[in-house]
């Protein structure tokens, strides 16, 4: 672990514990979407928050970002690798919020 590092927690919250990192990753499971369907799918965010987060996701590493040469322009938004690394974290959080909200 890079000594710089002294909290693995902190870490990961620092790469995803934003309000819309969590949601944009979990939107992703599934598969690749365009950014406009990604964007609809979070309900609450503005354009500003959404490309400001899908940047930051992109250049930790977790997501990939393919822009086709079309017009009207296509972005597509993918997990990379790394990103799909935090399926069972998300599904986690994503399983106790839905027992939590049936208490």
């Amino acid at each position: 672990m890079n000594k710089e590092i002294n909290c693995p927690l902190h870490y990961t919250m620092n790469l995803i514990g934003t309000k819309w990192k969590p949601l944009i990753l979990f939107h992703l499971l599934e598969g690749g979407l365009r950014s406009g369907v990604l964007q609809k799918q979070i309900i609450g965010v503005s354009n500003k928050m959404f490309t400001q987060t899908v940047r930051e996701l992109e250049k930790d590493g977790l997501i990939t970002r393919k822009v086709y040469p079309v017009v009207p322009p296509k972005v597509e938004y993918t997990l990379s690798k790394r990103g799909e690394s935090l399926e069972s974290v998300l599904r986690s959080l994503d399983a106790w919020g839905l027992a939590d909200v049936k208490r």
